[in-house]
């Protein structure tokens, strides 16, 4: 039975939808990339190959149940399918656009660009900031952190260490770490992980800032 009920092979085409780019010439290179004939093609999508010939021609356009078919069999995604580029990343963050965000006593700066494998923060951990300090995180990736000012503690699984200005840590981040202020006035510090790689990638600067959450996991 055709899960995709387009029409009848024999009706006359229909005009090609405003809402969609035309897909056609896409459609054509993706399927003879993929070494399949029209026939095999329009098989795997449950299409008539009549339809997908169509389809290839810009005669009819696809519904998004046939897209998702066809991004499917030859390997790709809806919008590489439409064509569609996805914005450039600007690889400069200026220190204006770091807006400072608070969350548990701790002041966060995003120093990197969002939707990468790492994120980049700026962070300030003032002394005593409470159940902060005693919050013991787990969670798969790695982090690495430099200490701009102030003295900063990292406990990793038993061990404890003090760090001072110039000094750096880089770590595996299932080893239970925990980190603290050591010395009046606070600490600030430079801080990468590869969160965002992990399944704990909701708790990352900005999702959880918007909801209120906890806005990142040294």
């Amino acid at each position: 039975m055709n899960p995709f009920p387009e029409g009848d092979p024999a009706e006359p085409p229909a005009e090609p939808s405003a809402e969609l780019p035309t897909v056609a010439p896409r459609l054509r290179d993706l399927r003879r990339g993929s070494g399949l004939t029209l026939e095999a093609a329009a098989h795997r999508v449950g299409l008539s190959p009549a339809h997908l010939s169509r389809l290839e021609t810009g005669r009819r356009q696809p519904s998004l149940p046939v897209l998702l078919a066809l991004a499917r069999t030859y390997g790709t995604t809806v919008s590489d399918l439409l064509g569609e580029v996805p914005p450039s990343q600007d690889p400069i963050v200026r220190a204006d656009r770091m807006e400072a965000q608070e969350a548990g006593g701790w002041t966060y700066r995003r120093a990197g660009g969002s939707g990468r494998a790492m994120q980049a923060l700026r962070l300030h951990v003032p002394e005593g900031s409470g159940a902060q300090d005693e919050l013991v995180r787990v969670h798969a990736g790695e982090e690495w952190l430099y200490v701009i000012s102030g003295r900063l503690r990292l406990t990793l699984g038993d061990a404890v260490h003090v760090l001072g200005p110039g000094d750096a840590a880089h770590f595996d981040s299932l080893t239970p770490h925990r980190i603290a202020a050591a010395s009046p006035g606070g600490t600030d510090l430079l801080f990468v992980h590869t969160l965002l790689q992990s399944g704990a990638a909701e708790l990352c600067l900005g999702d959880a800032a918007r909801r209120g959450g906890r806005p990142g996991t040294p």
